[in-house]
């Protein structure tokens, strides 16, 4: 009997999570999509896996000798998933790197430049990830590194060389009231509702709405957006305001979004993340030499916007 590895996977995130609500947030699927999987594979192997209460969901006794043997398998499929990708780009000479929003900033032509004077006959394929799943590619081998602002989710589970720390900022609508003043600090925007990444992201959610700064201060969330064109679209509708880097003001600058300098927050770090599990190829390792290089040059802070008239 085959079995989609996608099943199992499922099956392992509820076993670890103990609660199809947290590992429907962890995969990013809905509980309903995620229960009904779980009883596919369940009808396939012809055994309940779970006991099911108010509680939680509890291993059975097949359940459980199930969440013991399934992790061999699964990493034995992962290693398998990217020697084959490892082996496609190689044939292709295309090394695949994620990034979330703008990348490495300026960094980033520099970075590939670098990388094409040791390797001419290739080129780099950048492919943006979502802010609520921004390792997915990494884990699955879809890419072979990323460009990762810190903190990420399982960020201990891949090497990283930091490249550029910059200051945060804050945008916000251009008619904001608070866009009347050239620089904020944190304690002005307690009370403001802010555009959020989904809850799942943990740390990063956290340092996008200034967890760290609130002193045990909730946030109220005004949106939760997972893509840069819907967080600029809620930022302009007025839902919320939201912390940026620096480089925001370059790359999303809108007539209708104000950036100000903000005091109070510490700065955003960009770094290139690849995977602990595997070693880089060649070619990876080429490009973990050019973005070295390239590494360790701080931001200025945000370019001043015109104020808007009272």
């Amino acid at each position: 009997m085959d079995v989609d590895t996608r099943l199992l996977r499922y099956f392992q995130a509820v076993a670890e999570e103990g609660s199809v609500t947290k590992a429907a947030a962890r995969l990013y699927i809905s509980q309903p999509a995620l229960t009904k999987q779980i009883r596919q594979l369940e009808e396939q192997l012809g055994a309940a896996l779970f006991e099911r209460s108010k509680a939680g969901m509890a291993l059975t006794g097949p359940g459980a000798a199930l969440a013991e043997s399934i992790g061999p398998v699964l990493d034995a499929w992962d290693r398998a998933e990217r020697a084959v990708r490892a082996a496609a780009a190689t044939s292709s000479k295309v090394l695949r790197v994620g990034f979330l929003a703008s990348a490495a900033n300026e960094k980033t032509q520099a970075i590939t430049a670098a990388f094409r004077e040791r390797r001419a006959d290739w080129r780099v394929e950048l492919r943006q990830a979502s802010w609520g799943a921004p390792t997915a590619a990494l884990a699955s081998g879809e890419v072979e590194a990323a460009f990762m602002r810190l903190p990420f989710p399982d960020q201990d589970a891949f090497h990283l060389l930091e490249l550029l720390t910059e200051p945060r900022c804050v945008a916000m609508a251009a008619n904001h009231p608070l866009a009347r003043r050239d620089a904020l600090v944190f304690a002005d925007l307690l009370d403001e509702p802010f555009i959020a990444a989904p809850a799942a992201t943990g740390a990063f959610r956290d340092h996008w709405i200034g967890a760290e700064s609130r002193g045990g201060r909730p946030v109220k969330v005004g949106a939760v957006t997972e893509h840069p064109d819907d967080w600029l679209t809620a930022i302009a509708n007025g839902d919320g305001i939201a912390l940026a880097p620096a480089s925001a003001a370059r790359y999303y600058a809108r007539p209708d979004i104000a950036y100000r300098d903000l005091d109070g927050v510490a700065p955003s770090t960009v770094a290139l993340a690849w995977p602990k599990s595997t070693p880089p190829t060649p070619a990876l390792a080429d490009f973990i030499t050019a973005a070295s290089e390239m590494a360790d040059r701080r931001l200025p802070q945000c370019a001043p916007v015109r104020r808007v008239r009272e």
